[in-house]
């Protein structure tokens, strides 16, 4: 009795018309209003029609040449991006000591990384501000202390990130071995636990980044002297009645910033494709993966 034979790969399912619906509606959800913000930002006017009425690019070099939008472009970029670099100083030794010399501070981290997410981040703010004026008033209304707020409201998420990557990785039995190997704490933090977290990292410091990015109350509680793009957007807002174009350059900058948000988005999935958890690093071949 002859046998036919199977064929080598099964035939691809057709996604079913719920799932097409569903993710449809939710990239429509997710996707028209920043087509709207686009348009918007072109509009010369935009009365009853589904589209603007005309098209011109003042309001971009409206944007682009104000000196207060670059400002507070600039300041809001560095202070995410030093919001994102002390999270990591701060977080990576943290979250490898709890996990592997002293477990007791682990609860205390944890319920540390709990705080922004129980509290208002105006409440945390207050509080903040207070203790400086109590310990270090030369630092109210200042730069740093705006950029310790930041770090603070950010820490869950490099946290969460981090430790995540270290329970993935096994940091716990990595950094046995390589101390039985007569490894150093500093090595073994260098040459075994970074390379083996670099997503966690990566991931956590595009988390902190956009938090900060965007963040308003801080700005305004601690630190009203620091021009951030969140500021000048609520001055733009402010002014809209005197000002008929103030809501197309919020458009325009708000377009920037999504740009690049979307980017470094796109950057981190990129580093993170394909990532695999290594055993050490001196075990690993030429590709990346633990030889046996």
């Amino acid at each position: 009795m002859a046998l036919t034979a199977l064929p080598r790969t099964l035939p691809r399912s057709r996604p079913s018309l719920g799932r097409v619906l569903l993710f449809g509606g939710l990239f429509g959800y997710f996707l028209l209003p920043m087509v709207a913000v686009v348009l918007y930002s072109f509009a010369t006017r935009w009365t009853a029609n589904i589209l603007p009425d005309g098209y011109t690019l003042d309001w971009w070099i409206s944007a682009v040449t104000d000196s207060a939008v670059r400002e507070a472009f600039g300041t809001t970029l560095i202070l995410a991006t030093l919001t994102a670099l002390l999270d990591i100083v701060l977080v990576v030794p943290a979250a490898y000591w709890s996990r592997v010399r002293n477990r007791r501070i682990r609860t205390f981290i944890e319920v540390s990384a709990a705080i922004p997410f129980a509290l208002p981040y105006i409440v945390i703010a207050f509080g903040l501000l207070q203790f400086a004026g109590i310990v270090t008033p030369g630092i109210q209304g200042t730069f740093p202390l705006l950029l310790l707020g930041h770090t603070a409201i950010a820490f869950p998420f490099m946290y969460w990130a981090v430790d995540g990557a270290m329970s993935a990785a096994g940091i716990e039995r990595l950094s046995e071995a390589a101390e039985a190997c007569g490894a150093s704490p500093y090595q073994i933090i260098r040459r075994v636990v970074l390379p083996n977290i670099v997503p966690g990292i990566v991931s956590g410091a595009l988390l902190s980044f956009a938090t900060s990015f965007g963040e308003f109350a801080m700005v305004q509680t601690l630190a009203r002297g620091v021009y951030t793009i969140p500021i000048w957007s609520a001055g733009e807002i402010r002014s809209y009645s005197g000002d008929a174009g103030a809501f197309n350059r919020l458009a325009a900058v708000t377009v920037v910033s999504f740009l690049v948000l979307f980017v470094l988005s796109g950057i981190v999935v990129y580093r993170n494709r394909g990532q695999i958890v290594r055993l050490l690093p001196s075990v690993a071949n030429s590709e990346g993966r633990p030889t046996a």
